[in-house]
C-alpha cells in the first residue's frame, strides 16, 4: 500500500499530536483527535458494508466533522463526494444516483431535505421522509418499504464514539479514487470530476511548496467543501501539518465579520474568488483592522480587477499577493506573484507559469502549437490533473488531446477551453473562453474583454457581459454590473465609458444595474442564470 491521502494526518500526528488541525468557531481539532475520530468513523463505514472504491457522499454545513467525515471516508478505501447543503433537491438527487451513493453522511440540519432528495424530490410524503430518517441504521428496510426501491443509508454520527479507533488498514494504491467533486457542465447538467488520491497528494505537496505552506501557518478556509478550491485548506494545510480555521457560513456573507475573523484569528493565509476580497474592500472596513498576519492572499476562479488589487495591496502591505490558476480539472497548474510593492490599477494581471513538473502547450483550432505571442487554448499535463469524467465516456473523449510521442507512450493533456497568449517571458495572460467568443454583425467579440473594460470604469465593483439574440435574431450584447458603495453612475455613463475602450460592435446593446449578481454554489457570477434573467427583462 501506497502514501495515500488520509496517511497525511497520521504523520501530522506523530509529529504534532497537539497540534490544531482544524479550527471553528473557537474550538479546536487536534491532530491526534482527527486521527482518531476519522479512524472511528472508517471503522463503523466498513462494518455498515462501505466498501473500497464506494462513493460516500458528505452533505454537511461546515464545521469540525466536516474534514472528520472526509479522511474517515479516505481511511475505509472510499472516495467521499461533497455535495452542497444549499443545492437544489432535483441537483443532489442526481449526484446520488450519477455516482450510485449508497452511504450519505448528514450532519442534524439537512436530514429532512436530503431524505426528500433520497426518496425521489419534494412531493414525497412526511411518512416516506420519517422512514428514511429513521431508518438511518443499522437497517436500511424501512426506507426501502417506503420508497420500493434501494437508497442511500444514513450515517449515524451518535454510533461513533462507541466503536475503537482502528484504522481499517484498506489496501489501496495511489491511482485509486479518492474524491469526485461535482461542477456545472455547459449544459446544465453536472458532471463529477474524479481525483485520485495520486492527483491530490501531487496538488498538496506542489501548492505546499510554491507558497510555501509551513507548520505555524493558519490557513483561512472561506470556501465551501464542494468547491475545489477548498482542496487547499483541506489537503494542503494537513500535508504539511498547518491549522485550518474554518469559516462559517455567516461570516462569509458579512464582510465586517469576516474582517474581524482575520484579524482575531491570525490568518497567515486567504484563498477565495476575487469575489470576496472585493467585499471585504467595499464593506469590510479594512481600515480598522489589523491584517498583519496575513502574509499569502491567494485568488483565482474568475479575473481579478487590477484596480481592487491596487488598494487592497495598500491596504494590507505586508501580505504577497498570487492570481492562481487552474481548472477543478487539474486542481491547479499556475500561479503569479505579483511583486512586493504598489500594484499597477491599469496592468491586467497574468496568471503565471506553467508549475514544475506539468507541461503547458498553447494550440490552435488544429491542435498544432502555436509561436510565441500568439493566442491559443491551453492545454496541460500534470501530475495533478483527474483522472476523468465519472461516466461520461462522452465527455472524456472531448476533454483531453492525445498524442502519440512514439509507439508504447502516448502524452495526455486536458483541454482547459481557455484562451491564454504567452507573453514572452513565460507567463501567460489569460484572455477568455473559448466558448466565450461571440460574432457580432460579423465581426469576432471576447465577452471577457467586455468584462473587463466595463470592471475597470469607475464606480464599477464587477460585470458580467453575456450573448443573446434579438428578435431579428441577431446576436448582440447584454451587461449588467454591480456598482460600489457610494456609487452614482449610470447606464448611459457606464455605455459612454465602455465605447472609448471597445469597437462600436463591442459595446454592449444595454446595460443593466443590479443590486447582486446571481451566483453560483462557489460564489462565481452564473452567466446562464443572468442571460435568462436578462432575456426575460429586456435587459
Amino acid at each position: 500500500m501506497g502514501f495515500l491521502l488520509h496517511h497525511c494526518i497520521v504523520e501530522a500526528a506523530e509529529r504534532s499530536p497537539d497540534h490544531g488541525a482544524f479550527r471553528f468557531d473557537g474550538q479546536d481539532l487536534t491532530y491526534a483527535h482527527l486521527v482518531e475520530r476519522s479512524h472511528r468513523l472508517a471503522s463503523l463505514l466498513v462494518e455498515i458494508g462501505v466498501r473500497p472504491h464506494d462513493r460516500v457522499g458528505i452533505y454537511m454545513n461546515k464545521g469540525l466533522d466536516l474534514p472528520v467525515a472526509l479522511y474517515g471516508i479516505l481511511a475505509a478505501g472510499a472516495a467521499y463526494v461533497p455535495i452542497d447543503p444549499n443545492a437544489p433537491t432535483e441537483r443532489v438527487r442526481f449526484m446520488l444516483d450519477d455516482c450510485a451513493i449508497r452511504h450519505l453522511i448528514v450532519d442534524p440540519a439537512h436530514g429532512r431535505k436530503a431524505a426528500k432528495a433520497v426518496a425521489g424530490g419534494a412531493a414525497v410524503s412526511s411518512a416516506t421522509v420519517d422512514a428514511i430518517i429513521g431508518a438511518a441504521a443499522p437497517t436500511q428496510q424501512a426506507a426501502d418499504a417506503a420508497t420500493g426501491t434501494e437508497t442511500c443509508r444514513f450515517i449515524p454520527w451518535q454510533e461513533v464514539a462507541s466503536l475503537p479507533a482502528r484504522d481499517p488498514q484498506i489496501p489501496l494504491v495511489e491511482q485509486d479514487l479518492a474524491y469526485i467533486m461535482y461542477t456545472s457542465g455547459s449544459t446544465g447538467v453536472p458532471k463529477g470530476l474524479m481525483h485520485t488520491h495520486a492527483s491530490g497528494l501531487a496538488y498538496a505537496r506542489l501548492s505546499a511548496r510554491e507558497y510555501g505552506v509551513r507548520p505555524d501557518d493558519r490557513l483561512g478556509n472561506h470556501s465551501p467543501l464542494h468547491f475545489d478550491m477548498s482542496t487547499f485548506e483541506y489537503l494542503t494545510g494537513p500535508r504539511v501539518g498547518a491549522t485550518t480555521v474554518i469559516i462559517p457560513e455567516e461570516a462569509t456573507m458579512f464582510p465586517r465579520s469576516l474582517a474581524q475573523l482575520i484579524e482575531t484569528e491570525h490568518l497567515t493565509f486567504w484563498y477565495s474568488v476575487p469575489l470576496a476580497l472585493i467585499q471585504l474592500l467595499e464593506q469590510g472596513g479594512l481600515e480598522e483592522r489589523d491584517c498583519s498576519s496575513l502574509r499569502w492572499v491567494l485568488f483565482g476562479g474568475e479575473p481579478f480587477a487590477p484596480k481592487h488589487l491596487a488598494r487592497l495591496a495598500e491596504l494590507w502591505p505586508g501580505a504577497r499577493f498570487s492570481n492562481s490558476y487552474g481548472p477543478a480539472e487539474v486542481n491547479q497548474c499556475t500561479a503569479y506573484h505579483l511583486p512586493i510593492g504598489p500594484i499597477d490599477p491599469e496592468e491586467p494581471i497574468p496568471i503565471g507559469p506553467v508549475w514544475p513538473g506539468a507541461q503547458g502547450l498553447i494550440v490552435d483550432a488544429e491542435d498544432s502549437q502555436v509561436e510565441t505571442g500568439e493566442v491559443g487554448e491551453l492545454v496541460i499535463r500534470a501530475p495533478t490533473m483527474m483522472r476523468g469524467y465519472w461516466s461520461r465516456p462522452d465527455l472524456n473523449r472531448k476533454a483531453f488531446l492525445r498524442r502519440s510521442r512514439f509507439t508504447d507512450f502516448e502524452e495526455v493533456f486536458y483541454r482547459t477551453g481557455d484562451l491564454v497568449r504567452d507573453r514572452g517571458d513565460g507567463n501567460l495572460m489569460f484572455l477568455g473562453r473559448k466558448d466565450r467568443l461571440v460574432k457580432v454583425r460579423g465581426y469576432r467579440v471576447e465577452l471577457d474583454e467586455v468584462e473587463a473594460v466595463l470592471g475597470a470604469l469607475p464606480g464599477v465593483a464587477e460585470a458580467a457581459a453575456v450573448a443573446l439574440r434579438s428578435t431579428e435574431d441577431q446576436v448582440m450584447i447584454v451587461a449588467a454590473v454591480m456598482l460600489r458603495q457610494g456609487s452614482e453612475v449610470t447606464a448611459e455613463i457606464l455605455r459612454r465609458g465602455a465605447a472609448k475602450r471597445l469597437p462600436n460592435y463591442g459595446v454592449p446593446s444595454r446595460l443593466k444595474i443590479l443590486a447582486s449578481m446571481p451566483r453560483t454554489g462557489s460564489g462565481k457570477i452564473d452567466r446562464q442564470v443572468l442571460a435568462k434573467d436578462l432575456a426575460a427583462t429586456g435587459g
